[in-house]
């Protein structure tokens, strides 16, 4: 697997750490608590096969600029720094697509920018923190599996960790959102590694999640969306993206019946196609 393009973009927020590969329609990619690196990163992958798929390493993360203020890591300061990414590679608008709290971070993008975005995918997300009130979300404490992913969690947090063992505990992680867990081999490729955040999951569980809720703002995003998820998500139950849906005007919600979180792999073919038509 080729390898990404690494390039540290200067902006008036600072310097941010981006990784580049495909041609064509600009698509911004990020995590709020991921760090990447040129190995790129699966949902990533997906983009650069037809679009110039762009990875940013948010602040705090990677090379990208520290931070001075613990609220400079917030949800709002993150899409102001985005923001600044874009003007400072020149683009009028990009796509912008987000799995999990990446599309959350693009709802939000939305409504602070909304001359930014020319098309917005959001997959397996949640327009506000309640998704933790659902009892089928591993993050709900009723979860039966909710112990082992906090533990999982908490230990992936150690900057001491071997890489090796990294590598098995991020395995363990996010077999635990898989619809069928014993195909984790054909999904995840070893040459795709990234780490998580410590510092910027901590600010988003304490000051972010709590407060976190766009419902009642949704009507005043325009861009045109495409909402996917998985049946079975045990992290953003299917009813967040449904919500998503209701709530948006110019929105296509998309159904996998065979995927948990991860229908961009469980669901490949699919996923791709339905990327393909959006982005066209």
């Amino acid at each position: 697997m080729s390898t990404w393009k690494t390039q540290l973009i200067q902006t008036d927020r600072g310097t941010f750490e981006i990784f580049t590969k495909g041609d064509g329609i600009p698509v911004c990619i990020t995590h709020l608590y991921s760090e990447f690196n040129e190995t790129g990163d699966h949902f990533a992958n997906i983009y650069s096969r037809r679009n110039q798929a762009i990875l940013v390493n948010l602040r705090g993360t990677g090379r990208s600029t520290g931070y001075n203020n613990i609220d400079e890591l917030s949800m709002f300061e993150t899409v102001k720094d985005l923001e600044a990414v874009k003007e400072a590679l020149g683009f009028e608008k990009w796509s912008f697509a987000g799995h999990s709290t990446g599309g959350m971070l693009g709802l939000l993008y939305a409504l602070e920018f909304p001359d930014s975005i020319d098309r917005l995918i959001v997959v397996g997300s949640a327009a506000s923190g309640d998704y933790a009130l659902i009892k089928r979300s591993i993050y709900n404490s009723e979860h039966p599996k909710f112990n082992k992913m906090q533990d999982l969690i908490s230990r992936l947090k150690s900057n001491c960790l071997h890489p090796d063992e990294r590598k098995l505990l991020s395995r363990e992680r996010t077999k635990l959102s898989l619809n069928e867990p014993e195909k984790y081999e054909s999904y995840f490729s070893a040459d795709v590694f990234k780490k998580m955040a410590a510092n910027r999951l901590d600010y988003f569980g304490e000051y972010d999640f709590p407060n976190f809720d766009l419902r009642d703002k949704l009507k005043d995003i325009k861009v045109p969306t495409l909402i996917i998820c998985g049946e079975h998500d045990v992290q953003c139950p299917i009813e967040c993206s449904e919500e998503i849906d209701e709530g948006l005007n110019n929105s296509t919600f998309l159904r996998f019946q065979y995927s948990n979180h991860y229908p961009f792999l469980e669901e490949q073919e699919r996923f791709q196609l339905a990327i393909r038509a959006f982005l066209a």
